[in-house]
């Protein structure tokens, strides 16, 4: 083969030269091609990421021109949602009177799009989990729709910057999730579904009963309605739950532990002080507690297989099973931290349970637990008195009225001692769960059930 020189000069080119030539034009072709590749992907995912952040700023600019919205902050998702966003909503600590303080309040909004159903959770507690990219609630996942999730206040990162539990109410935390929810629905314009699991169902159905015109339906999961600070209900509840057999191995395990004090107490102590806890009474007396606490804790989150030691066991099997199902840590001024406004609110308003301590009076070194809630978990600077009033309203709400409300329950779940009850409506449905735990959802119902209840939901979601 004959090529031209840059001399113009002839020259014959060996097979070896023409393949290397040709290798290094091919070569120059390919680095050309990959240069323009890159250059075209790298627009592409410039303009993606340009429209995502005028998406962005454009849903963010919706949220804060709301009134009291303080704060956005555009988050990572997953799923097929079009945005997540933190809110800080402004709050007064007391709605009828702004000058005494304010806080601010978390909201956590998965967006879909503003015609879409909205479900609105109506948190009994902290709201972390739903900062999580991955979170997404059953209904929202049901509906195909928008998530909003309200951090209940003085939980999380919703507190003042004092803790004065004169404002900690039943009827200010519904104000709160009113105002947040009135304020968006300016945004969504689709029907709204509130709901919450256990102390969050509480929540839902005490907002429901003071806002009723605020959400079309309401699924609150396994919420007590508790008429004291010591109910009552749950002790006998427990006295005659679950199979006999299963009852009769949970009091011999409470008695081993007991009968056994001297040789497995200093198991626990260890435990304890190897997990640095304090208590507000003597570590022996916590050890009466836990055993206490047991049956109840077992209940609520009652394991697939009875893996209960008998009394052939050894003192380390009985301790880490004790430790497995009702840990100290419950009773430590340490978990108050997190959770001493649940009892100070279960002391005022949504009440508690008690212990039943005949069954082991003579094995314990507490004389009596009345009145546990107050000696362990309450602050002594304050003095606490239970109000009835607020249950009394939601007696005679859904007395009077027939909202749509969805109750889930659990069959074990001590919980359900003192689930809501009403006479017969037409939109009020109860569901239980058989031999569902605090676990109980719409999606580890039996078929036929989950399906009844989904069928509602679509009728409810249709009208």
């Amino acid at each position: 083969m004959i090529v031209h020189s840059p001399g113009h000069k002839m020259q014959r080119i060996s097979f070896f030269q023409l393949i290397f030539y040709s290798r290094k034009v091919l070569l120059i072709v390919i680095i050309i091609l990959s240069f323009v590749v890159s250059v075209t992907a790298q627009m592409s995912y410039s303009i993606e990421l340009w429209e995502e952040t005028k998406y962005d700023t454009l849903i963010t600019n919706d949220f804060l021109e709301l009134d009291a919205v303080e704060f956005v902050e555009p988050m990572q998702f997953e799923g097929d949602f079009a945005g997540k966003y933190k809110l800080l909503v402004r709050q007064p600590l007391d709605p009828e009177d702004p000058s005494k303080g304010s806080f601010l309040q978390n909201v956590i909004i998965n967006h879909k799009d503003f015609s879409f159903p909205t479900v609105v959770i109506t948190e009994g507690y902290n709201a972390d989990y739903a900062t999580f990219p991955a979170y997404e609630n059953e209904l929202t996942h049901f509906t195909g729709g928008n998530q909003i999730c309200i951090e209940h206040r003085y939980f999380g990162n919703s507190i003042p910057d004092k803790m004065d539990w004169q404002y900690l109410t039943v009827e200010n935390a519904a104000a709160d999730q009113h105002r947040i929810i009135d304020m968006l629905k300016e945004l969504y314009k689709g029907k709204w579904i509130s709901t919450g699991i256990s102390k969050g169902g509480q929540t839902a159905l005490y907002h429901r009963t003071l806002y009723p015109e605020d959400v079309n339906i309401t699924v609150a999961y396994v919420n007590p309605l508790n008429f004291n600070v010591e109910d009552g209900r749950h002790e006998g509840f427990i006295e005659k739950n679950g199979d006999p057999e299963e009852r009769k191995d949970i009091r011999e395990f409470q008695l081993e532990i007991l009968s056994r004090r001297d040789s497995i107490f200093p198991l626990f102590q260890d435990f304890i002080d190897s997990n640095h806890y304090n208590f507000r009474i003597s570590s022996e007396e916590i050890y009466d507690y836990c055993v206490l606490e047991y049956s109840f804790a077992y209940w609520q989150w009652h394991p697939e297989e009875n893996k209960i030691p008998g009394k052939e066991s050894s003192n380390e099997a009985l301790f880490h099973h004790l430790i497995s199902i009702s840990s100290p840590d419950y009773f430590a001024e340490q978990s108050l931290t997190k959770y001493q406004p649940f009892f100070i609110q279960a002391a005022t308003e949504l009440g508690y349970y008690g212990y039943d301590i005949t069954p082991f009076d003579s094995l314990m070194i507490i004389e009596d637990a009345e009145g546990y809630l107050y000696e362990i978990f309450l602050p002594d600077t304050v003095c606490f008195s239970f109000d009835n009033n607020m249950n009394k309203k939601v007696v005679k709400f859904l007395e009077k009225e027939d909202p749509r409300i969805i109750f889930i329950y659990g069959e074990y779940d001590p919980w359900s001692a003192s689930a809501v009850e009403f006479p017969e409506k037409k939109n009020m449905t109860k569901f239980v769960n058989p031999k569902g735990n605090h676990g109980s959802r719409i999606n580890n119902l039996p078929d036929p059930m989950k399906t009844k209840v989904l069928k509602i939901l679509d009728n409810w979601l249709d009208e």
